[in-house]
């Protein structure tokens, strides 16, 4: 088992704990701010890379990230989590989208499970499924979170659409 390091980002939308190994991501989800402590913190350079790009993401200066991903999961969730990396930033698509994508348009709510159990939000963007008929279904950060990241992705991804027009003229 390799050494394992645990930090924590103040973002715009809440405490996120970020953890990993000495090159690898292996978890960043939303924590209770009465839950932190200092003292739990053991960064290295790899989180705190992770850190930077992450303020860059909510700058809007960031709409890839270049991390390495160690998520823990059975096949399945690996597949799933794999079709979610492929959803473009701005973009949002449907689970069953999603499930046809893994080639079983029966498997929605396995694949609405897996996306649940995603270990490393906003990294393996599962905030950008949502229900067939456009509603926001299910967060483990809070419906208002995955509202609050597909709006800033929306208006960081229209502007840009706006930009380029004006530079192919």
């Amino acid at each position: 088992m390799s050494v394992s390091f645990k930090t924590h980002y103040k973002s715009p939308i809440g405490l996120i704990e970020i953890t990993g190994t000495a090159d690898s991501l292996t978890s960043l989800y939303f924590v209770d701010d009465n839950s932190y402590s200092s003292s739990t913190n053991e960064s290295n350079q790899f989180l705190e890379q992770c850190i930077k790009q992450l303020a860059e993401y909510f700058a809007g200066d960031r709409k890839e990230f270049e991390l390495n991903l160690m998520p823990e999961g059975t096949e399945f969730q690996k597949k799933v989590w794999n079709e979610l990396l492929k959803i473009p930033f701005g973009e949002t698509k449907s689970y069953l989208w999603q499930s046809k994508m893994l080639g079983n348009q029966l498997a929605i709510r396995a694949v609405a499970t897996a996306n649940g159990q995603n270990k490393i939000s906003i990294i393996i963007p599962c905030h950008r499924v949502i229900g067939s008929d456009g509603s926001l279904t299910g967060y483990a950060g809070g419906l208002w979170r995955k509202k609050w990241l597909i709006e800033h992705e929306k208006n960081f991804f229209n502007i840009e659409k706006q930009l380029d027009l004006f530079q192919e003229s």
